[in-house]
């Protein structure tokens, strides 16, 4: 959990205005939910491995007698009645549920907000992080997985960032694969978290950890160097591991998108166990992990419904993508520094800058120091372009010589 100086804080929220008026151009709606949801909802198996790195909120009145109790059982969980949330997707789905009513029939969302995860720390892992996801539920054909996709590229165009492509999947095709290799359908879940290290342990290490399952690897090794420059294999001689109706969505949603990316990957999982068809994530060719996600959870809001909806959604990784934005937002021309004496008169200072303000700019009022230049390379950091020095004699704001911070 991070403190962030001025002109970090000034970053964020210009991507964060971006990618919020990206989204609200094709559509989405914003949402707001609270920062905590109920332990049995947090717990319900909807959130896979992260489940596991939710905070706990205890209970209140516990008495010294119930810790040591549930201590003793190795059921710590039951100390709790709350928790703070992991991710967006599990409180939206108790958000759509409780107010369906109110919502249209095909609702588009957008949240932007904290989630918390008891991570270990460490370079684009952190334990309070922004999440920006929109959701689409109630589709269930492809327009929305082509509205996603179209709505995330344009943020990422938008927010200046190049060279993205967007991998993709199905879970049915995953499904599919490890029938085939005749992985028992008790160990589906360990074998995906296997295929999902491909990238870390390489070709090798996937296949002699699925041997431990029990799978017969014999002519695995090619298959899976393979994938690397598979592409998009023509369908009529597709391999007995491709499922065939999922790849012909996959290529039906790939004409639907020419001017996006998209790399048919079969050995994309995504984490998540609630995810049921298409999944997808953002690659950047200059950086070894992804910068967001996605795909459909048909069978999520069902659990808190009754009735089962199609749902889909589309989630940017925030903290890795503002590392990777210029700090300079265009904004510094129009954001002044007025630097004045010690025993300068306040109401004088004021109405100059009441001045400027009304007309359009940014400004901060600075006493004179010795050192001129350090402070004002420190308003050059916090996002200011330009500064002027009032005079003894300085009636009005037009009688102000500005000048670069640089000069």
């Amino acid at each position: 959990m991070r403190d962030f100086l001025p002109a970090d804080k000034a970053t964020r929220e210009r991507a964060l205005g971006i990618i919020r008026s990206s989204f609200a151009a094709h559509g989405f709606d914003e949402i707001e939910t609270p920062v905590m949801e109920d332990t049995a909802r947090l717990h319900s198996g909807l959130g896979g491995d992260n489940e596991k790195l939710g905070f706990a909120v205890l209970k209140r009145g516990l008495a010294p007698a119930d810790l040591t109790a549930a201590a003793e059982a190795d059921d710590l969980l039951s100390l709790a009645d709350l928790g703070l949330r992991f991710d967006l997707t599990v409180p939206l789905a108790r958000f759509y549920a409780s107010h369906r009513a109110d919502l249209p029939t095909v609702f588009r969302s957008i949240q932007i907000a904290p989630v918390w995860r008891a991570e270990r720390p460490q370079k684009g892992r952190y334990r309070q992080f922004m999440q920006c996801d929109i959701d689409i539920i109630g589709e269930a054909g492809p327009l929305a997985e082509i509205e996603l996709i179209t709505a995330t590229v344009a943020a990422l165009d938008n927010l200046g960032l190049t060279g993205c492509s967007i991998r993709i999947n199905d879970r049915r095709i995953l499904s599919t694969m490890l029938a085939t290799w005749g992985v028992d359908t008790a160990l589906t879940e360990r074998a995906l978290i296997t295929l999902d290290k491909l990238d870390k342990i390489g070709v090798d290490g996937v296949v002699t950890e699925l041997a431990g399952l029990g799978v017969n690897t014999t002519g695995l090794a090619d298959t899976l160097a393979g994938f690397a420059d598979a592409g998009w294999p023509d369908q009529a001689d597709a391999p007995a591991w491709l499922d065939q109706a999922a790849y012909a969505d996959l290529t039906a949603l790939r004409a639907a998108l020419p001017g996006v990316t998209l790399v048919f990957d079969p050995t994309l999982v995504r984490g998540m166990g609630y995810y049921t068809g298409t999944i997808f994530e953002i690659a950047h060719p200059d950086l070894g992990y992804s910068l967001g996600g996605g795909g459909r959870y048909d069978g999520m809001i069902g659990r808190f419904l009754g009735s089962d909806v199609p749902a889909c959604g589309f989630s940017i990784g925030f903290e890795r993508i503002v590392d990777l934005l210029a700090g300079d937002d265009g904004t510094a021309e129009n954001a002044v520094v007025l630097v004045h004496e010690k025993d300068a008169d306040p109401a004088a200072l004021v109405r100059l800058k009441t001045a400027l303000v009304a007309g359009g700019l940014r400004v901060r009022l600075e006493k004179r120091t010795k050192n001129l230049k350090a402070l004002l390379e420190r308003a050059g950091a916090a996002g200011y372009g330009r500064f002027a020095v009032v005079a003894d004699e300085t009636v009005t704001a037009d009688e102000l010589v500005f000048k670069p911070l640089g000069d």
